[in-house]
């Protein structure tokens, strides 16, 4: 007889014959993933005998169902081979959020999915992820915002009723001759185009409209232009070693920033022996982390790039004999650039993160001029990631005030937030005969919509992605649907009288047009979550039009008077879409160390000209932000980041911070992220932000250790010579201990470490890390195991900015256990510091015994407790905890453990497989998600490991070493590539 399986007495009741769930195949396992029984073949034995035991089971299905709380789990009948209880199964599949793109696995526990991890079989991203990849699983289990059920006008319905109402008002427009347009944010499912397509063509007059808040219209525009494709170049940063970029955050938010930063760190890499470092160089108004990673930083305004882009044309021009453009700023910094780009073409990029056409065709003209095409950027093989014209937007808008558009359909978009001009899309959206929202939670256009048909999360669903040209990847449900959703595919197949399903139509897809093979190749392609196409490419010819056209107009346009503000997006929230996700909006900006409000950042130079202090209150336009001093900024500007302000997005994004969004407006077509000629005006009152740094200095004392790379070349411990001081004189009143087995440690390399903050939320989802608020931060109360301390070093206007991690340093002469009354901290025999919570009676001896202040104290219980109603007090929002760590009651001391629990997970493991353990094999959380593995983990009682040959580096210097409290954390000084200091 055929063996089936389910993941629990519940599935196993509602199983459908046709077992779509038989191809969730987890990664490296066979599908032999639950129980077994011979009943399984037969569906009325099945609920038969699940009314005769009266069984429930912990699982993710029983939530789903809304059964009554579970009594008794239901041991394995038989069990399968390859299956031990309590050990979780890794399925591949897909982030993507209509910007970002990311390659995951998903670790499921008992049938609910408690972590994302990178993939690394990606040839993308490389097994890194980003904050907001690792913190996408939380909102899975969002039980106040996520919708549950359909609805009309607020109210729920059946999805039969929807469905016939729905496709009744379509057919109706469409017989009509009037326009339906589905509005939707980029689309890389090459599956679902081909639906739309289908869409289209089943319900005559309907249109597709790709509306991105965060736009990349302009360089579309420019491409089309100079290249004759509308398509987004595949940047390679790993080739390029002269990195020039004007307003690009592309470590941080800029198009595919886990790949460029992977990409970034291999050529700043100093490890193996390399001689040399890529050179990067930054013009910004605002402090971003790839600003504050860039040898040179150069502040400007936003209305100088085009200027400073022209001039950068005519001094490589120069060089290369060729005819200048007309205009153009001449900089300080150019008579050492151009020459050093010229030295270097065909192994540079410059890049731009503005939004206008003409200043992306400049761009064009320079990497073209440097022969980069093909190199270090290639449009052969485009990032397909942004899709959207804003003129098709504001045509669309335009068509919606005057009633020529019968119907809409929007996915994943909330233009009633973040578009320019909300109230003309509420109106527009009052002229419509149907509107329907496929968005999976609360938003503020659902209000104007009436028709909702809530789509599953991305961890219910299935999907395929073409992030990159002939690069695939697919996604697979980690879970069964929580609530009453569907996804949007299926709403889409629905009301086009289809009987097939998404999963089917998606199979049928790949294994015709992208995989052209049967089942196997398809199980394989869905175990492994990647998969690539080899064909050969061609790079488009530079046809060169357009650029004195661009260069005219740039040089016409009229400087104005007064501040300029920049708009942009931070890395955790967005564009707003993440607003909602307590683990985000409590996530200190790298730079800035706020969390959980916006604000309008101001020079020095200008507080104190316009008399502002930290809290301070500006007027702009009808807008109010209260004030940061924020070094670095460029003066008369003001950055503000986007996303905020929310008032119908969830209990968490409600009143927080201030919508910005209809500050931006639309120029050349395109939207902009600048206003010019703006006169902000202090008002009265101030506002406590809540920021997790208060010192901002090393006062002169070698915490993060930097040197030049000519030092570095020329004496390779250079910048780190008291390390080798402190190494001479090791002495001790206390008896050494030795590690017999193993020994952990932990290398960060500065050089590689961009402030990213991954590290920190997969800590916080690794190790059930509490929320706490905005008012406990303030009183200094964040419980987060891994911080990134920002230091400013040199001029206080225009400062150099260094990061470094900073955990829990399990010191072999740990200050904190020799003050213990109770002998909670203690050392293990393999070299860690650890906590037994049952012990700590939080005496807080230890915090103050702490010379690195990683230790947290839990000030209040913050799980099942309304004062912190974020994640932990309600049994949905607990399904995202990690099992294997414990969650701490109020009066402990809490920190980082190395993620003990994975250690053990892979020591027994190897111990079951009768083998040693691998270098690497071990990652802490931290390391596992970092994109540009800054982090490394092993074995120091190994000498061939990773981690002892970083120990063993020049570079390698400890935390604070003179204190002699031997960190079995070590640090790589930081080496930059000053100008005039490179090999």
């Amino acid at each position: 007889m055929e063996k089936k399986y389910w993941k629990s007495l519940e599935e196993l009741n509602n199983q459908p014959e046709d077992n779509k769930s038989a191809d969730r195949i987890p990664q490296g396992k066979n599908l032999l993933d639950v129980i077994h029984d011979e009943i399984a073949d037969k569906p009325s034995s099945r609920r038969n005998f699940l009314k005769f035991c009266g069984f429930g089971f912990a699982s993710a299905a029983i939530i789903s169902s809304c059964e009554n709380p579970v009594k008794k789990a239901i041991p394995y009948l038989n069990k399968p081979e390859d299956v031990t209880p309590g050990m979780a199964s890794h399925y591949a599949s897909t982030y993507f959020d209509g910007s970002d793109y990311s390659s995951i696995l998903v670790k499921v526990r008992d049938g609910r999915p408690i972590k994302i991890e990178g993939n690394a079989l990606s040839p993308l991203t490389k097994g890194g992820s980003s904050a907001r990849v690792q913190a996408s699983v939380l909102s899975l289990y969002d039980g106040h915002a996520r919708l549950k059920n359909p609805s009309k006008s607020g109210e729920d319905i059946d999805w039969q009723t929807l469905d016939n109402e729905v496709i009744s008002k379509l057919k109706e427009i469409s017989d009509a001759g009037e326009a339906i347009v589905l509005l939707t944010s980029s689309i890389i499912s090459p599956s679902t185009i081909k639906l739309i397509e289908e869409f289209k063509t089943f319900y005559p007059g309907t249109r597709h409209v790709i509306y991105d808040p965060d736009s990349f219209s302009g360089m579309l525009m420019a491409n089309m232009t100079t290249y004759g494709q509308a398509v987004i170049p595949d940047y390679r940063f790993e080739k390029a070693e002269v990195i020039v970029s004007f307003m690009a955050d592309f470590l941080g938010t800029w198009l595919n920033p886990q790949e460029f930063a992977s990409g970034y760190a291999a050529m700043r890499s100093l490890t193996n022996g390399e001689q040399k470092l890529s050179y990067h160089i930054q013009y910004e108004t605002g402090v971003s982390i790839s600003g504050s990673k860039a040898d040179k930083r150069v502040r400007i305004r936003p209305s100088d790039v085009g200027g400073l882009l022209t001039g950068l044309y005519n001094s490589i021009a120069t060089l290369a004999g060729a005819e200048t453009l007309p205009g153009g700023t001449a900089h300080e910094s150019f008579g050492e650039l151009a020459p050093k780009l010229w030295e270097n073409r065909g192994k540079s990029v410059v890049i731009c993160g503005t939004n206008d056409p003409d200043e992306q065709i400049l761009v064009n003209a320079i990497n073209n001029l440097l022969g980069n095409e093909g190199n270090t950027l290639s449009y052969a093989t485009p990032l397909l990631t942004r899709q959207g014209f804003d003129s098709e937007m504001e045509t669309l808008v335009a068509e919606m005030k005057s009633g020529k558009v019968g119907g809409l359909i929007l996915w994943d978009v909330n233009p009633a937030f973040d578009y320019y001009n909300p109230e003309a899309i509420k109106e527009g959206l009052k002229n419509l005969k149907v509107s329907v929202s496929f968005n999976t939670s609360l938003d503020e256009t659902l209000e104007n919509i009436l028709y909702s048909a809530p789509a599953h999360h991305y961890l219910e669903s299935w999907g395929d992605a073409e992030p990159k040209k002939r690069y695939f990847s697919l996604a697979q449900p980690a879970i069964r649907p929580i609530y009453n959703t569907r996804q949007a595919q299926e709403s889409l197949l629905k009301w086009m009288n289809s009987d097939r399903d998404y999963y089917t139509y998606l199979k049928d897809f790949w294994q015709s047009n992208i995989l052209k093979s049967g089942e196997s190749a398809w199980r394989k392609a869905l175990q492994d979550g990647v998969f690539q196409l080899d064909a050969a490419a061609t790079e488009p010819g530079f046809t060169g039009s357009g650029v004195l056209p661009a260069a005219q107009k740039l040089s016409e346009s009229v400087k104005t008077q007064g501040f300029e503000i920049h708009l942009y997006q931070t890395i955790a929230i967005g564009t707003g879409r993440y607003a909602n996700n307590p683990w985000l909006m409590e996530m200190p900006d790298p730079v800035s160390k706020v969390c959980w409000d916006n604000f309008a950042a101001v020079s020095p130079g200008t507080a104190q000209e316009m008399g502002l202090i930290k809290g301070s209150m500006i007027k702009i336009g009808n807008l109010e932000l209260p004030v940061l001093i924020q070094p670095g900024q460029a003066d008369k500007t003001i950055s503000v980041a986007l996303g905020y302000g929310h008032n119908a997005f969830g209990k968490v994004a409600d009143g927080v911070g201030v919508n910005v969004f209809p500050l931006s407006t639309i120029s050349k077509n395109c939207r902009t992220y600048r206003i010019s000629g703006v006169e902000p005006e202090k008002t009265a009152g101030e506002y406590k932000l809540a920021s997790t740094q208060m010192h901002h200095s090393m006062e002169g004392r070698p915490i993060v250790r930097e040197t030049t790379l000519a030092g570095y070349l020329e004496k390779p411990d250079s910048g780190n010579e008291l390390h080798a001081e402190f190494e001479k004189k090791h002495v001790t009143l206390y008896k050494e201990t030795e590690f017999k087995g193993h020994h952990w440690g932990m290398a960060i390399d500065l050089n590689k470490c961009i402030g990213c903050s991954a590290c920190v939320i997969a800590c916080q989802a690794e190790n059930n890390v509490p929320v706490v608020g905005k008012e406990e931060v303030m009183k200094s109360r964040i419980m987060h195991w891994i911080r990134i301390d920002r230091y400013y070093n040199g001029d206080g206007q225009d400062p150099e900015i260094v990061f470094q991690p900073v955990m829990c340093q399990h010191c072999d002469n740990a200050p904190c256990e020799n003050v213990c009354p109770v002998s909670a901290t203690n050392h293990s025999s393999e070299g860690l510091n650890q906590m037994a919570y049952n012990r700590c009676v939080g005496t807080k001896y230890c915090i103050n015994n702490c010379p690195y202040k990683v230790r947290r104290f839990n000030w209040f219980r913050y799980v099942t407790n309304d004062k912190f109603d974020y994640n932990m007090n309600s049994d949905l929002g607990r399904m995202v905890l990690n099992p294997d760590v414990t969650v701490r009651e109020r009066g402990v001391v809490e920190k980082c453990s190395f993620c003990i629990q994975r250690i053990q997970e892979k020591k027994l493991l190897a111990k079951n497989e009768n083998r040693p353990l691998a270098d690497n094999e071990i990652l802490p959380a931290c390391a596992q998600a970092c994109p540009s593995k800054a982090i490394v983990f092993g074995d120091l009682n190994n000498p061939e490991s990773q981690i002892s040959k970083m120990f063993s580096d020049p570079r390698n210097y400890h935390l604070l070493e003179e204190l002699h409290t031997l960190p079995s954390v070590g640090y790589l000084t930081l080496v930059r590539n000053k100008p005039g200091t490179e090999a």
